[in-house]
């Protein structure tokens, strides 16, 4: 059994979660690079898309991030068009009717195709997909997913992830040409279901706790400098610090067992939301960092990150 959750991206904002049999999907060999530094470290794995599939530090030496299924992992995911019924063409029935909905790490059924993957010396990771349609059981997205890693100067715990989506639609597609307003994932995280104890950052050394059930649905976070981390019972944490953000955060645990593997279903969740209109020739860029320790190095991390670049935007353009 895969399990599937992902944000239904609506004007409305609405939340849909839904456990999907895939019993067909077998997972890859790894193809994995990394870079690290010796107090962080890592990973983007080719046989899954080039998403971000490792990441570990010093003091927590074992992979924190989810790799269950395709829709997990650490990874790009957006949404566009008009939502519509295709099962006659291959649609997930658990998934219909559903907008277009390009996914780094692949489709239901399916793993994403990696065009390019590079270790650049001993600080950058370089990666061009395709994505898959989440919805469908083995389409390509008419896109291409572009996605950098390396450590931020100077800050040995934190990594920044350089993202670039190009939207290639064909002219009058299915799914229409207008760019209609969708809540984005910017970006989509899964981490292993340990990191239950989730914090915003209000600044000044401040923390807020922000509870929810395990889902569904998502809890809804508004950590007003965008930044939020979630913790383990050790004190050891992942901060996302996504300063294009300009909705909520979604939030929360699946499942129970703590004590998860990050191939087993249970996890936890966290994704910076901003209203983005992509049409079919768009072209979305924007960071975010990922920063990892204790509360106290998170803490000098987040205020530096946000001195530097807590007025950097997204850049929407559109393509010839």
């Amino acid at each position: 059994m895969k399990t599937r959750m992902r944000v239904l991206m609506s004007s409305v904002a609405l939340l849909c979660f839904t456990i999907t049999l895939n019993a067909k999907l077998t997972r890859p060999e790894p193809d994995l690079k990394f870079i690290d530094n010796g107090t962080m470290k890592i990973g983007m794995d080719r046989s899954m898309g080039a998403s971000v599939s490792w990441l570990s530090w010093k003091e927590h030496a074992e992979n924190s991030i989810n790799i269950h299924d395709p829709g997990r992992l650490l990874q790009q995911s957006y949404y566009a068009g008009k939502m519509l019924k295709r099962i006659d063409d291959g649609q997930s029935k658990n998934w219909s009717p559903w907008s277009w909905n390009p996914i780094q790490g692949g489709g239901v059924n399916s793993w994403a195709r990696v065009t390019k993957f590079e270790k650049k010396g001993e600080t950058m990771l370089f990666a061009e997909t395709i994505p898959k349609l989440w919805d469908m059981a083995n389409e390509e997205a008419d896109a291409v997913m572009m996605q950098s890693c390396e450590y931020e100067p100077n800050m040995p715990n934190a990594v920044v992830v350089h993202n670039r989506f190009i939207c290639k639609r064909k002219e009058n597609d299915i799914w229409g040409d207008e760019a209609l307003r969708r809540h984005q994932e910017l970006p989509a995280c899964y981490f292993t279901r340990q990191f239950d104890d989730f914090k915003t950052y209000e600044g000044n050394g401040k923390w807020q706790t922000v509870t929810q059930k395990p889902g569904p649905p998502w809890g809804r976070a508004t950590p007003k400098l965008n930044a939020m981390a979630c913790f383990n019972a050790q004190g050891q944490g992942i901060g996302i610090f996504s300063p294009v953000a300009d909705q909520h955060w979604n939030f929360g645990p699946v499942g129970n067992n703590v004590k998860a593997k990050p191939t087993d279903g249970h996890c936890v969740h966290m994704a910076p939301i901003a209203t983005v209109r992509l049409g079919p020739k768009s072209v979305l860029e924007y960071r975010y960092w990922i920063v990892v320790g204790n509360k106290a190095e998170i803490t000098q991390r987040f205020d530096q990150l946000l001195k530097q670049y807590s007025n950097e935007k997204l850049k929407l353009t559109e393509s010839e």
